[in-house]
């Protein structure tokens, strides 16, 4: 009898293995397809179990069924509500009974019998002998007795595995051994049982468990190493060690935790009986999930996983085709890992490995050899182009042999094409131009064209370089611009503030004086000539008035473009030529209306400094004050800001002069005292 399940849930395969108990092998596959060509001619009696939840046409599914194995009995399971729908649409088809999913262990075992008796009336279908690990006969589960009066089969003798620590010991060890060992060299696991598994008859020494599977010497077939289950046995009685595999499958510990797993005791059983059909229907079983774990675990990356999963998995079937697809593979993801990781060194190491084994194709072989001197010529190009940027970063650009321009040329000698130099082309030759542009705009031209000599040697086209000068002359202009502003902003705030020459290099006639040099033709020069040169002419006027010579204002007034008659009349003006009023004694009858008192310049409080302040302004005729300017102060630049912001503030009553108010020329002295 031949049981076909067509499923790919595990949980569901063990329900019904178990519910089946030793009637019958369950065959696993995942396909309708691969059911029909394990079915089709077979020699046997077959029964087909059908999951409906893994199928979306489940009449279709039957109906084919019956067509390729007239003879088959099909079962069907479905879930929950759908069992009742799926029975109804099933009614008039060949469908044996419609079972739920969650197996009921006495109605399938029931149900299975009747299925296998009515699979078992007809003689077999002709064909091919299908695989001899499902043709175990149910004798072959069963143990005899090994002493008179021993119980069979269906005995569940309590199985003593006082051994166990010893048995986790062997394993964590070979865990250990596994990961500290580098895995130096391939060796592929043993295949035949312990050689000291207890003989059919002798009974094992109570609490000892075997000794480990002897081991195949080092080979250059396999890079993998084999898991710590390939080196435990556990020695007992066969159903006991077959009743915790069945518990370990039902649990789903397929190959974990170490010392009590389903793989352990089927090989541990398999190794007590060779013959055993459970057991090794079992194995190959717990070699399916670790098939696909393992596919899992190389797809996802997981390396280790896949090299731990990969050796559990050859314990369970050693002689598996798939064995060396699957090293190859592994193998592969290895180098693949180690270049992925950076570790060159480890993906050389491992590419010695696979050459002295002879089991690779030469193809393979030549690939990975190929990787391996890229990425090292990556690492190489990667380091050097880091030294570029980090020397661009320090301003080492030309100078010596642990310079950018010095390592760019390594680059460009070993790697042309490669990005990173491409990269590294880019960001000096960036360097370079910004050099450039500095100097340009300082007025620099030697530097300017040193640095574009070496973009050209990086390959800056004269088109771009063009390109580039005219850049650097419109921010050349754009600066200049952007400077004038600022010099005609600093003029208008020292006319407003009446700093017409003094101090010197905080003045009108100063500020001015560098902008007519950098802009002479800048259109807002003009109006603050004039209006500097007026404000001159009129100081000068007033010191002819009190008596003193104006001839430095009337200088710098004809600097500035003053209109030459008004210069003129200025200047034939004298003290003795003047009709005005005496200044000095208008000066005297000035009564001052307001007039706050200066502020105490903060530094000057923390340094403990006083001093003086001598200015001269003139009173005009709304009794404003104008025209002020420092004459002498002690100590110099102090407090002569205070003193000015104070005397803008003031106000006075103008004197008369033939009954018009008259503009008087002023002197004062201002002091300043840190106060007691």
């Amino acid at each position: 009898m031949d049981v076909t399940a067509l499923t790919t849930r595990d949980d569901f395969l063990l329900d019904l293995g178990q519910a089946l108990g030793r009637q019958a092998v369950v065959q696993p596959v995942e396909s309708l397809d691969g059911a029909l060509r394990s079915m089709a001619g077979a020699k046997r009696a077959q029964v087909l179990a059908i999951d409906a939840r893994e199928v979306p046409d489940v009449r279709a599914a039957v109906d084919a069924a019956h067509a390729q194995v007239p003879r088959a009995v099909v079962l069907v399971f479905a879930e929950g509500p759908a069992e009742k729908e799926l029975g109804a649409a099933l009614k008039d088809s060949r469908v044996f009974a419609v079972l739920p999913t969650s197996i009921e262990p006495r109605k399938t075992q029931a149900v299975f019998a009747d299925a296998m008796a009515a699979a078992l009336q007809a003689p077999p279908t002709s064909g091919a002998t299908p695989p001899a690990v499902w043709e175990r006969t149910i004798a072959a589960f069963r143990r005899q007795p090994q002493q008179p009066g021993e119980e069979l089969a269906g005995s569940r003798p309590r199985l003593v595995l006082i051994g166990a620590a010893l048995a986790a010991a062997l394993v964590v060890a070979g865990t250990v051994w596994f990961f500290m060992s580098g895995r130096g060299g391939p060796v592929t696991p043993a295949t035949q049982p312990a050689a000291t598994a207890a003989a059919p008859g002798t009974a094992a020494a109570p609490g000892t468990a075997a000794a480990p599977a002897a081991t195949a010497a080092p080979t250059d077939h396999a890079p993998a190493p084999a898991a710590p289950a390939a080196s435990l046995l556990l020695e007992g009685k066969v159903d006991e060690l077959l009743e915790k595999a069945r518990l370990a499958m039902h649990e789903r510990r397929f190959a974990e935790p170490a010392a009590d797993n389903a793989l352990l005791y089927y090989r541990s059983a398999a190794a007590a009986d060779p013959v055993n059909g459970e057991a090794q229907d079992g194995l190959q079983r717990v070699a399916g999930v670790l098939a696909a774990r393992f596919e899992e675990a190389l797809s996802g990356g997981r390396v280790d996983e896949a090299v731990l999963t990969l050796a559990n998995f050859k314990a369970a079937s050693a002689g598996d085709p798939r064995v060396a697809g699957f090293e190859q593979r592994l193998f592969s993801a290895e180098v693949s890992k180690a270049l992925a990781d950076g570790n060159v060194d480890r993906a050389a190491a491992l590419l010695h490995q696979a050459q002295q084994s002879g089991s690779f194709p030469a193809d393979q072989l030549a690939r990975w050899r190929s990787d391996i001197a890229r990425r090292q010529e990556d690492v190489k190009v990667q380091h050097l182009a880091t030294l570029v940027e980090d020397r661009i970063r320090d301003g080492r650009l030309t100078e010596g042999d642990d310079s950018a321009k010095s390592h760019l040329q390594q680059l460009q000698s070993g790697a042309p094409a490669n990005a990173a130099t491409q990269r590294a082309v880019h960001d000096l030759t960036a360097a370079y131009l910004k050099k450039a542009r500095e100097a340009a705009l300082a007025k620099n031209s030697a530097d300017e064209e040193r640095w574009l000599t070496e973009a050209r040697g990086l390959g800056m086209k004269a088109a771009d370089i063009t390109a580039f000068q005219r850049e650097v002359s419109g921010a050349r202009q754009k600066a200049v611009q952007a400077d004038a502003e600022r010099m005609l902003q600093l003029t208008r705030a020292a006319l407003r503030d009446g700093r017409l020459t003094d101090p010197a290099q905080d003045s009108a006639a100063w500020y001015l004086g560098q902008l007519q040099s950098s802009d002479p033709a800048n259109a807002a020069v003009a109006d603050a000539s004039r209006e500097l040169a007026g404000k001159l002419l009129e100081r000068a006027r007033a010191a002819v008035f009190a008596g003193k010579s104006g001839d430095a204002d009337l200088a710098q007034a004809k600097r500035f473009g003053a209109d030459p008659k008004e210069a003129l009349a200025v200047q034939q003006l004298t003290p003795a030529k003047s009709k005005g009023p005496d200044t000095a004694a208008l000066a005297s009858r000035l009564t001052r209306l307001r007039g706050a008192s200066p502020d105490y310049p903060a530094p000057a409080l923390t340094q403990h400094l006083s001093g003086s302040v001598v200015l001269e302004f003139t009173v005009d005729t709304s009794g404003e004050t104008r025209d002020i300017h420092v004459v002498e102060a002690t100590p110099p630049g102090v407090f002569d800001q205070a003193a000015i912001n104070a005397v803008k503030h003031w106000r006075y009553a103008p004197p008369l002069v033939n009954g018009a108010a008259a503009e008087v020329p002023v002197r004062t002295r201002m002091r300043f005292e840190l106060p007691k």
